[in-house]
């Protein structure tokens, strides 16, 4: 594979950039202050983050085989922890940190 060139690499850099600004900046376009924001924006606000997690814990937890050892003890645990951490803390990121953490724990030295 070649190497990317200078100019490449910053027209890339550019156009990350720009679409990221972009996407910051849509929202107050769209809905400028004191205009109200649509029943279904609102919806989706609050629905979209939940659904979301929930997906991606299926995602993650798709392959785990019951049958095989150790038998999802590293999952199960690791889930637990962040559940707990998170009725607890009601911290996001420590709970997802911390589950993260014990998971590759168990995984590489435990199990």
């Amino acid at each position: 594979m070649l190497p990317i060139s200078v100019g490449m690499s910053f027209l890339i850099i550019v156009v990350v950039a720009l679409t990221t600004f972009g996407t910051r900046v849509v929202p107050f376009l769209l809905f400028p202050k004191g205009k109200t924001i649509p029943p279904i924006v609102r919806y989706l606000g609050r629905v979209l983050t939940p659904a979301v997690i929930g997906m991606l814990v299926i995602y993650c937890l798709k392959s785990v085989s019951l049958m095989k050892n150790p038998h999802g003890l590293p999952e199960l645990i690791a889930c637990a922890m962040v559940v707990i951490l998170h009725v607890w803390k009601r911290n996001n990121f420590l709970s997802i940190g911390v589950g993260t953490v014990l998971y590759m724990f168990l995984v590489q030295v435990v199990f």
